[in-house]
């Protein structure tokens, strides 16, 4: 295996430096991305076989790509003909680094080209499921599998021929050459996504290909990734104070948790109650932390300040920003008034987070207040220990760490609060109305016993009013939206089939208990095109 990257590592867009998950002893399967829908899936099964994964953009310079040490790259498919002009491509270079490399779909096309085979359009598309022989039962991808599967197509070109050197291993009524392989070389592809559920033996294909292939071990486990990140931490932040910017969410919980567990006493958590919270969610903050974890926290209490800069500011961004620049101007004025000048600020940024926020190989979709919204001239040294771990990935880690239930398990909560749900100008009264809406959502989810089915339950309070009839008089009220999505990282989402007496129940009790609304509607659009967040 390749060696190990140092345990220390600066983390792309922070400010000034990052620990990171990144800094893991796992050497790392690289995904390249290009441009398919389905590259984080592809990561996350890695990851499911217990293998570390990254994924980069497919342009990444070979001698950076070089200097990550890959244990393994994967290369993604993508929307485009290897045929049309412009599309991405794959250099020759890439196939020598003595590196394992799986083509998935488009991936496996750019090989045959790069290496001289042949990829045409035969007239006959395949997409969805396709019955597969297996001609090569022998073959390290399909070591051990039937010689008969289903798997997911989704391609029109395909490839006729593949390159010297490789043997075909599957093929379909349609491809021919489904799958190929050159053992001795270590290059493997395949026309077909193993990634996708209804590829029922994907799961087991890749498996072949990290554990023989790759010849990697199964040994990227939570408890692993919590050691190393405990190592890495203590290594980076020495005996400097550090400061956790705290929500009481999922991410931030687990953040100061980790590194709480690395520096002990070192950490102070500053929660700072920016008055866009939902009910009561403060309150639980502060007995959580300080009552039974027992950590050192400071409640900054700042809801004027937040809302005085946030007056009469409509446009989503421009909110986000002032949110995050005024997080980070209040934690700096903590750490210059109470911590001696802590130097570090610990934040529970996730991998989606940074994707969404615009990197290389993704567009940028909107910012989070601690990826894209943070201001240039901040003086900390961010630590950032889940920025390349899933939701669910922090969720293991928060119970590894034993963390409280009703913590690990809460529903995502945006940095930015209710100012993402609320439309339009944000103000006390405005805040009220949603926060209340917000109560009879989070109720009558867990009394349906779904808080933990759903990824997201909310409520949204959008910029229009409606006419309606109460009590034999008109009214001119505001409408409440309702969103439930299920998911499983944030990356895509689909709306939630919500019983029709349960979206009657929160309807009805919204209407009735919350005063100037007088309309609930359901939101079902999903993640694409949509976003889970309204703003």
């Amino acid at each position: 295996m390749p060696e190990a990257p140092h345990h220390a590592t600066a983390a792309a867009g922070a400010s000034s430096g990052a620990v990171t998950f990144s800094s893991t002893a796992e050497a790392p399967v690289v995904v390249l991305d290009y441009g398919a829908q389905y590259a984080q899936l592809i990561a996350r099964r890695i990851r499911e076989c217990h293998v570390y994964s990254e994924i980069l953009p497919h342009d990444i310079p070979i001698e950076e790509l070089k200097a990550r040490r890959p244990a393994g790259i994967v290369l993604s498919g993508g929307p485009k003909s290897v045929h049309s002009p412009g599309a991405p491509s794959a250099e020759p270079e890439l196939f020598a680094l003595g590196v394992p490399v799986l083509g998935i779909c488009y991936g496996q096309q750019l090989m045959a080209r790069s290496l001289g085979g042949e990829v045409a359009a035969t007239g006959i598309a395949e997409f969805g499921k396709t019955d597969l022989n297996v001609e090569a039962p022998s073959s390290t991808l399909f070591s051990e599998l039937p010689p008969q599967q289903t798997v997911w197509m989704s391609h029109n070109d395909a490839v006729v021929t593949p390159p010297d050197g490789f043997r075909v291993t599957a093929s379909t009524s349609a491809s021919p050459v489904a799958a190929f392989e050159d053992p001795e070389r270590r290059l493997f592809g395949v026309q077909f996504h193993p990634e996708v559920a209804h590829t029922p033996k994907g799961t087991e294909l890749l498996k072949n290909f990290l554990y023989d292939g790759c010849d990697l071990l199964p040994t990227w486990t939570m408890t692993s990734i919590i050691e190393s990140a405990l190592e890495s931490i203590r290594a980076f932040v020495g005996d400097e104070r550090i400061v956790c910017g705290l929500s009481g969410g999922v991410d931030s919980s687990v953040a100061a948790a980790l590194v709480h567990r690395a520096v002990g006493d070192q950490l102070t958590c500053v929660f700072v109650d920016h008055g866009l919270l939902r009910q009561g969610e403060a309150e639980q903050v502060e007995d959580t932390f300080r009552r039974h974890l027992k950590m050192d926290l400071i409640h900054v209490k700042a809801a004027d300040r937040f809302l005085e800069k946030l007056s009469g500011v409509t446009d989503p961004e421009l909110k986000r920003k002032i949110i995050g620049e005024t997080f980070i101007r209040l934690f700096e004025e903590v750490a210059r008034d109470e911590l001696n000048d802590a130097r570090f600020l610990v934040q529970g940024t996730l991998y989606p987070d940074v994707i969404e926020s615009g990197t290389k190989d993704a567009a940028k979709i909107k910012s989070h207040h601690n990826v894209g919204g943070l201001p240039e001239d901040m003086r900390f040294t961010l630590v950032e220990p889940l920025r390349n771990l899933f939701k669910d990935e922090v969720r293991r880690a928060g119970e590894e760490l034993g963390l409280p239930e009703e913590i690990v398990w809460r529903q995502p909560f945006p940095g930015p609060g209710l100012a993402v749900r609320i439309i339009g100008d944000i103000t006390a009264e405005r805040l009220d109305m949603l926060r209340a809406a917000d109560a009879i959502v989070l109720e009558e989810m867990k009394r349906a016993d779904l808080l933990r089915e759903i990824w997201q339950s909310f409520a949204v309070l959008p910029a229009v009013r409606s006419v309606g009839v109460m009590g034999d008089e008109r009214t001119y009220g505001h409408p409440i939206v309702l969103r439930a999505v299920t998911s499983d990282d944030a990356m895509t989402a689909d709306w939630a089939r919500l019983p029709y007496d349960l979206l009657e129940r929160i309807s009805n009790r919204v209407v009735n208990e919350v005063p100037g609304v007088n309309r609930v509607v359901y939101d079902i659009t999903g993640k694409p095109p949509g976003t889970i967040e309204w703003e």
